[in-house]
C-alpha cells in the first residue's frame, strides 16, 4: 500500500483535502494557539515558519503517510489536519493524529474529520487496524476520539512533563470489525 494517491473526503461540516505549499501559512497560524502547542508537540519542538512551509509543501507528494487538511466546505477555510501514519504492513494498521485550530472547535468538526478518515482507512485502504495516542488530560480530543468509536487499550504513566505536571498518555486503537459494528455506512466519507 502506497499513500501515495491524496484523496478528497467530504462530510456535511468537514472537507479533507490535499495540503498544497500556501496551506503553510495558515498552519503556522494554527500551530501557534497555545492549545494546539500544549496537546500536540513535545515542549522541546522548536518550529520556525520557514520549516512548516516545507513540511505543508511537501505532504502532497509523501509516500508513506497521508496528511489532509480539514477545511469548512462552506468557505474552505483551512481549520487544521488529520495524518494516518506509521504504516505497518505485517499488522495492517496505521497511527492516526489530528489538530484542530480554535475556529474549528465547539462546531463537530474534529468528529467528522476523524470519522472521514478512520473511514478511508478501513474502507479504502483495507486497514485492520488504527491507534493513537492522547495525553490524558486532553479531554476533549478523548470525546472525539470515542464518539468516532476508539476504544482505551491502555495508560502509559507519567511518560512526559507537560505545564510542570507529569502527564499520561492514553492509547486507543479501533479495529475494522468495530468500525463494521457502528454502522460506518452513516458515517463513511465520499470521495471526490
Amino acid at each position: 500500500m502506497s499513500f501515495s494517491v491524496k484523496p478528497t473526503l467530504a462530510g456535511r461540516k468537514s472537507v479533507l483535502r490535499p495540503f498544497t505549499e500556501a496551506d503553510a501559512d495558515v498552519m503556522w497560524e494554527i500551530i501557534a494557539d497555545p492549545e494546539v502547542r500544549r496537546f500536540t508537540y513535545e515542549p522541546s519542538t522548536e518550529l520556525t515558519l520557514e520549516r512548516v512551509r516545507s513540511w505543508y509543501g511537501s505532504r502532497a507528494t509523501a509516500p508513506d503517510r497521508l496528511d489532509l487538511a480539514v477545511t469548512d466546505p462552506e468557505t474552505g477555510e483551512l481549520l487544521g489536519e488529520v495524518v494516518l501514519h506509521e504504516y505497518d504492513p505485517a499488522a495492517a494498521s496505521c497511527t492516526f493524529r489530528t489538530l484542530i485550530g480554535p475556529r474549528g472547535r465547539g462546531r463537530g468538526i474534529g468528529t467528522e474529520a476523524t470519522r472521514l478518515i478512520v473511514g478511508h482507512g478501513f474502507g479504502q485502504l483495507g486497514l485492520h487496524r488504527i491507534q493513537l495516542e492522547v495525553y490524558g488530560h486532553n479531554a476533549r480530543a478523548r470525546r472525539v476520539y470515542e464518539k468516532a468509536g476508539f476504544v482505551v487499550e491502555g495508560v502509559r504513566r507519567e511518560v512526559q512533563r507537560r505545564d510542570g505536571e507529569w502527564a499520561d498518555e492514553v492509547i486507543m486503537s479501533i479495529l475494522d470489525r468495530e468500525w463494521a459494528a457502528l454502522g460506518s455506512d452513516a458515517l463513511s466519507p465520499t470521495a471526490r
